[in-house]
């Protein structure tokens, strides 16, 4: 009778033992934004359907720790720390390089997934696109080699226009090598190029101001994750002084801003769900390719442009993949 006693509580024993080890804690991603959560709305739920398709669900099967430095660069390393210290399983950043740049100082042994619009290798985030080597990949658009392109489609908007202006962030870790490749394009097109910097809403406003005064044929947006969360306050200043603003992806004319040329990021973001959900799984970030879009489109705002009194050629109108009328 003892002996089946103790045998029936051994059984027990086993059993409950078994069940704890099958059971594992819900996976935490930690996500470092660059700017604010508002203008990113629609960004994250792409993300959120990139992890549902790789068969995670926020709050079901995984959990997900936001940070946000609303602009301000310098909180980003204490951020990052913090999410680390929250030990997270995998680190997701978004709006530029820096971000990025700012988690792989913080940690080699976390995963980290960028959506970026930087270049990762000349930025210093891997070795290599194809295998990356170290414990960050992700998905970039490598904006810097569109800006022969924006620059054509300012012109055809500006033919008369002598100089276009580029508005960058200082603080970005992308700036120096953008305003480089716009320099190198401008000079081949025979155009010049008006740089100017800004890190706070004032010094945005400043550079619209000088660009006015310097009749420049348009603004080209730098592509960090700052300004991108500021696009209906700059699709305000292209109103105010009347100056076409040129972002480098759709929501920008959505918001108000008079053209964008560049990918789908609803379409990065949900790529950079679907290779979160590859590292929860067990893959390693070296092992992963860093993803570029292929398809890039063209958006332009009608509304805007008639609203500071500029008429758009039927043949740019014509090579428009949408038109926002």
């Amino acid at each position: 009778m003892r002996r089946r006693t103790f045998l029936g509580a051994l059984g027990a024993a086993i059993s409950a033992s078994g069940a704890r080890a099958q059971t594992k804690a819900m996976p935490v991603i930690g996500y470092l934004g660059a700017s604010s959560p508002a203008p990113n709305v629609a960004f994250i739920a792409q993300l959120r359907r990139g992890l549902i398709e790789g068969g995670y669900e926020e709050g079901k099967t995984v959990a997900i720790e936001y940070r946000w430095a609303d602009g301000h660069y310098d909180r980003l390393p204490a951020l990052a720390a913090e999410l680390i210290g929250r030990k997270v399983d995998l680190l997701i950043t978004q709006g530029g390089s820096t971000p990025a740049t700012e988690a792989l100082k913080a940690t080699r042994t976390i995963p980290i997934v960028f959506i970026t619009g930087g270049d990762p290798v000349a930025d210093g985030l891997v070795t290599n696109l194809a295998r990356p080597t170290a414990n960050a990949t992700g998905v970039t658009w490598i904006s810097g080699v569109l800006v022969p392109k924006r620059l054509e489609f300012l012109r055809e908007l500006a033919p008369a226009a002598r100089t276009f202006a580029l508005l960058s962030n200082p603080e970005a870790v992308e700036t120096e090598r953008l305003i480089r490749e716009a320099q190198e394009a401008a000079r081949a097109s025979g155009i010049g190029l008006h740089v100017l910097t800004a890190r706070n809403d004032g010094e945005i406003e400043q550079a619209f101001a000088a660009a006015s005064q310097a009749h420049d044929g348009g603004m080209m947006m730098g592509v960090d994750g700052f300004f991108g969360g500021r696009r209906k306050f700059v699709a305000s200043l292209g109103a105010k002084y009347s100056m076409p603003v040129m972002g480098g992806f759709r929501e920008y004319p959505i918001d108000g801003c008079l053209m964008s040329y560049g990918p789908s990021l609803a379409d990065t973001f949900r790529q950079g769900g679907l290779y979160a959900a590859k590292v929860l799984k067990g893959a390693r970030p070296a092992d992963l390719p860093v993803q570029q879009p292929t398809i890039f489109e063209l958006v332009i705002n009608q509304k805007a442009a008639k609203a500071i009194g500029l008429t758009i050629s039927p043949s740019l109108l014509a090579r428009a993949d949408e038109v926002i009328e």
